[in-house]
């Protein structure tokens, strides 16, 4: 696994130890980062607070803070995760500009007092209806600034429901995965 574009492409993310946790491949996060950039309408990466929620290796938000991002904060509940993001963010030399937060990503919470989000990545495990969960506590903590983006990764014949206050802007189909990008406040 490695940062595929920025001022950090081509360096080594360290992958997970066992298959507990599924990384974004090279090749999807790389498509991602290209539809962000040049397909949707309104959203500049550099200077975003993003969020990576299910963050496993850290490489979403890593990816982000490598493209201009001034900070992310990682969700994850699972101690391996946690540990590789901050191996991670360390070998880059941002972990100043990431807080790692051990946390429930289906039952965040109010976000406040921080301040809310410009992009979120949302990659739960597939098939277990979490992404939509994930997306439904984002709302009610009030997790997104307006015009927010969030993109969530789910397998790819899962169905996700609608959830009140994101519009669904593109849907697309990479092997196993389906990703979704949707815009808060439309």
């Amino acid at each position: 696994m490695r940062i595929v574009g920025g001022k950090f492409k081509g360096h080594s993310i360290a992958p997970p130890s066992g298959s507990k946790t599924r990384p974004t491949s090279d090749r999807v996060r790389e498509s991602i980062f290209n539809i962000l950039a040049h397909g949707i309408e309104g959203l500049d990466i550099k200077g975003a607070r993003v969020l990576d929620v299910f963050a496993g290796t850290g490489a979403m938000g890593l990816e982000a803070i490598s493209r201009g991002a001034r900070f992310c904060q990682f969700v994850d509940d699972a101690a391996e995760a946690r540990g590789l993001i901050r191996t991670n963010a360390d070998a880059l030399g941002v972990i100043g500009l990431v807080k790692i937060w051990r946390r429930d990503a289906t039952d965040l919470g109010p976000c406040a007092p921080q301040p809310a989000f410009d992009l979120v990545f949302a990659d739960p495990p597939y098939g277990k209806g979490l992404g939509e969960k994930a997306l439904a506590s984002l709302m009610k903590g009030q997790w997104l600034n307006p015009g927010a983006i969030v993109v969530l990764e789910e397998q790819l014949k899962a169905e996700v429901p609608e959830v009140t206050g994101l519009t669904l802007l593109d849907k697309r189909d990479y092997g196993d995965t389906q990703v979704r990008f949707y815009r808060h406040g439309m």
